[in-house]
């Protein structure tokens, strides 16, 4: 599939896309007239990298899990070190603080929607 494709298919912006590929996140055959051309597993694999990156991983973290992951929501690492270990650990931390904020903030946001509702 062409860029517009993928990008459609992901809500990713093709500017996104190329980014993840200059990155070593995804990699798109090329065609005989140098047009990218995405396979269709991609699709899954972009859906997982936009995840990462709005749970707050950084590309480098991503770079280095992505190849350990055989579906979406599955992360098989054999040979983890102790840093990747860490590494994560403290990223899973930092993911927990965000929610922690977001459920407050989303819950703030409920009861200001209730109290205006019922004035209304």
């Amino acid at each position: 599939m062409r860029i517009g494709e993928l990008a459609r298919l992901t809500e990713t912006s093709a500017r996104s896309l190329r980014y993840y590929e200059r990155e070593g996140l995804i990699t798109p055959r090329r065609q005989t007239n140098g047009y990218r051309d995405y396979d269709d597993y991609l699709v899954d694999r972009v859906l997982q990298i936009r995840g990462l990156l709005d749970a707050g991983l950084p590309t480098r973290i991503i770079k280095q899990i992505l190849p350990c992951l055989d579906a979406p929501r599955k992360i098989h690492f054999a040979d983890a070190t102790p840093e990747m270990i860490t590494t994560l650990e403290g990223e899973g931390e930092k993911m927990t603080r965000r929610i922690d904020c977001l459920t407050r903030n989303r819950d703030a946001i409920r009861e200001y929607l209730a109290v205006v509702k019922s004035l209304a």
